[in-house]
């Protein structure tokens, strides 16, 4: 495929390591997706990404990320590495002539991200945020609740997310590969926070508490102040595992069960609350079809590549995205309120 040209079939992606979030979400979801199809992963162990290959009938494996960019036959790069790869990995793949779906966060921090503008304009390549909960039905048709005015004005969103990792071999606990609870689970109520206010936030406030042997935090609670209400968040990663959402608007409160890791063989909901009983005897339950949101994620992205559209989800909303959480960061060592900036 030359350059700038569109593939006529489906789009050959390659996978870029074989990391557990590619195994078990990623590639079933790619292989899945109509206008997709796995031809390749890769990984540093020539035995990992056979193992990988094997278990899912993937024709090509290869001992090194370097090969699998120089494959002509792969169009599209899956970037599952640790965090602090994303973006040498992503800008690599783009420059070999890929686009590149990347996992979240995009980058360490909002200036690393911003290389990939330039990435982008350089090599004409497609790149996204793997932002998927953002294309989940649910989360789609919740804001088209707040849009026709079913819960008011919006004032409040409530986030929590928690799980229970204690693993000092984890990239997750290493410091010096991005690791730590914000940058993981923190990005899901920033993303989705911005989503629901359709704005940014004019300022934040947060606090971590980090672990002594880790050295990253396992706790962190933040409030984000939007031009028209708040968001407030905990997440953790040494809590037991829970995940919820509330919108509070000025007619009811909207529920999200499982907000950001609903499973994707059975149907889920959204809880309408008109506040009237504090028994809840007034709860409308609006149901939603089972829905995989990593296959709709993958399946918007090869149609974007397909007819030649910008991505889904421009790569400027993912430095957005992180400028909030570097203004966190940066509250939780002033402990001021911080503005979210290009600085």
């Amino acid at each position: 495929m030359s350059p700038g040209e569109a593939p006529t079939g489906k789009v050959r992606w390659g996978i870029l390591g074989a990391a557990r979030i590619a195994t078990e979400r990623v590639i079933p979801a790619t292989m899945a997706c109509a206008g997709a199809q796995v031809a390749a992963v890769a990984s540093r162990s020539l035995d990992k990404a056979r193992a990988a290959a094997d278990r899912y009938g993937i024709p090509t494996a290869y001992g090194s990320y370097e090969e699998l960019l120089a494959d002509p036959n792969v169009d599209a790069i899956y970037n599952p590495l640790p965090n602090h790869l994303h973006v040498p990995w992503t800008i690599r793949a783009m420059e070999a002539g890929k686009h590149v779906l990347c996992e979240k966060p995009i980058a360490l921090d909002a200036a690393e991200a911003r290389k990939l503008l330039d990435a982008r304009a350089r090599t004409g390549r497609l790149v996204q945020e793997a932002a998927m909960v953002r294309m989940h039905p649910r989360w789609l048709g919740a804001r088209e609740l707040i849009r026709a005015g079913r819960v008011g004005d919006v004032r409040a969103v409530v986030g929590f997310f928690s799980y229970v990792n204690g693993s000092p071999d984890n990239v997750r606990n290493k410091a010096e590969c991005g690791g730590g609870g914000l940058l993981d689970v923190g990005f899901y109520p920033v993303t989705i926070s911005r989503f629901l206010f359709e704005a940014e936030p004019v300022r934040v406030i947060g606090t971590l508490e980090v672990d002594p042997a880790f050295g990253v935090d396992r706790l962190a609670s933040a409030l984000l102040e939007f031009p028209s209400g708040h968001a407030t968040f905990t997440c953790a990663t040494q809590l037991p595992h829970h995940q919820w959402v509330d919108v509070h608007g000025t007619k009811a409160r909207l529920g999200v069960e499982i907000p950001w890791s609903m499973p994707s063989d059975r149907p889920s909901r959204l809880i309408l609350d008109d506040g009237r009983s504090l028994t809840k005897d007034n709860l409308v339950y609006l149901p939603f079809g089972a829905s995989n949101q990593w296959q709709v994620q993958c399946e918007r992205f090869c149609e974007a590549i397909q007819t030649g559209r910008p991505a889904p989800i421009p790569i400027e909303d993912a430095v957005a995205n992180m400028q909030v959480l570097d203004a966190l960061f940066r509250s939780s060592r002033t402990g001021k309120w911080e503005r979210p900036s290009e600085s």
